[in-house]
């Protein structure tokens, strides 16, 4: 890939197929009901949900908006939801160019700071988003099990 531009552009719902598939490929299970159910209101309510294509083929994805005071987090926060990028691109440049955009895009609305959750034993995650300049915030995560 050295010689290919990553293109990176909002997300469209005719971006379904190519998300699912990236999903399918990342996880290893497939969700189409859920993607659907995402792309269509990250193509709704934020420009911060993007793809990135390479020679018009979409390479990977990442979904985040702008808080609007969801558990009282100011509009000023913003969050990654999900980021995903087909193996073959993997550390290729595809998620910090898709990383590069959403800050952009977020700025230009007033985001001063960026949340996101990673599972503290996803090294390879965890060393991405380090490598940005994501360091550990003052929010924690809480979950109760309900498998008992």
């Amino acid at each position: 890939m050295p010689d290919t531009e990553v293109k990176v552009r909002v997300i469209r719902y005719e971006d379904l197929d190519d998300i699912i598939d990236i999903d399918a490929k990342v996880l290893g299970q497939t969700r189409p009901e859920y993607w659907s159910m995402k792309v269509e209101l990250a193509e709704k309510r934020s420009m911060a949900s993007l793809v990135a294509e390479v020679d018009g083929q979409v390479v990977g994805f990442i979904l985040g908006d702008a808080s609007g005071w969801e558990y009282g987090v100011p509009e000023t926060i913003g969050w990654i939801d999900t980021i995903g990028v087909l193996p073959q691109f993997q550390q290729k440049g595809v998620a910090r160019a898709l990383m590069t955009e959403m800050v952009s895009n977020l700025k230009k609305v007033g985001v001063e700071k960026i949340y996101t959750m990673v599972d503290w034993r996803s090294w390879d995650l965890l060393k991405f988003f380090s490598s940005l300049g994501f360091e550990k915030g003052a929010m924690i995560n809480l979950e109760l099990d309900l498998a008992d």
